[in-house]
């Protein structure tokens, strides 16, 4: 079932990538298992998906000890990380997808033994509900991060609402690799901002036509 599920995914990534003509090794496919046990998200990997996430850190940290023979795994951390847990989860992740303070990056210089690979989370349509980054505030924001030599800003995250339109999540996805390109072209060495993670299971095909290179799936690989 999940390889049928994962084909599915890969036809809808490569559909998407015809029409805007890019290549789907641009994008990396990230296996969102959080929902789902132990074997399942060994599954997934024995079908080739090494990008993993997880947004729990007891069940990150026991699905990471289980799965240690899979070498080539890289695992993500999205979703809220509270500051007192960030010391459990930091130095175990390749990526972490919710940068969305000072002080939460004042803990992870203070935790981490190496440098963080993060996306700053924007709140690109401005609801009160979201977490994240004002986009008028993002420059300013990325600017002061410079102060924590142990993160890299390699990029930023953002979601549309649950229940957008199309025609609302291409705005979204648009305004975020606008944002991600103004960033980039300052050319920060700390913050390199060269990717963008949007787009999960309902509407991943329209970040990626938006210039989306990470995408978080997890209902679309997992459906009955």
């Amino acid at each position: 079932m999940i390889s049928d599920n994962l084909r599915e995914v890969q036809q809808e990534m490569q559909d998407s990538c015809a029409l805007v003509s890019r290549s789907s090794e641009e994008i990396t496919l990230i296996g969102v298992t959080k929902t789902v046990g132990i074997n399942q998200t060994i599954e997934l990997a024995n079908q080739g998906v090494n990008h993993l996430a997880e947004n729990r850190v007891d069940q990150f940290l026991s699905k990471k000890e289980k799965m240690s023979d899979f070498t080539d795994i890289a695992w993500h951390f999205i979703g809220n990380l509270q500051r007192r847990k960030v010391k459990s989860v930091i130095n175990e992740i390749d990526f972490f997808h919710a940068l969305d303070s000072l002080k939460l990056g004042n803990e992870i210089q203070k935790r981490a033994d190496k440098t963080i690979r993060c996306f700053v989370e924007v709140n690109v349509s401005g609801e009160d509900s979201k977490q994240g980054i004002a986009s008028e505030e993002l420059e300013t924001f990325i600017e002061q991060l410079a102060l924590f030599d142990k993160i890299k800003v390699v990029g930023l995250m953002t979601m549309a609402p649950l229940g957008s339109t199309k025609e609302q999540q291409h705005e979204i996805f648009a305004r975020l690799k606008h944002l991600q390109e103004t960033i980039q072209e300052k050319k920060w060495g700390f913050a390199p901002c060269t990717q963008t993670s949007m787009g999960m299971s309902n509407d991943f095909p329209v970040a990626i036509q938006e210039g989306a290179t990470f995408i978080r799936v997890g209902t679309a690989l997992f459906k009955e």
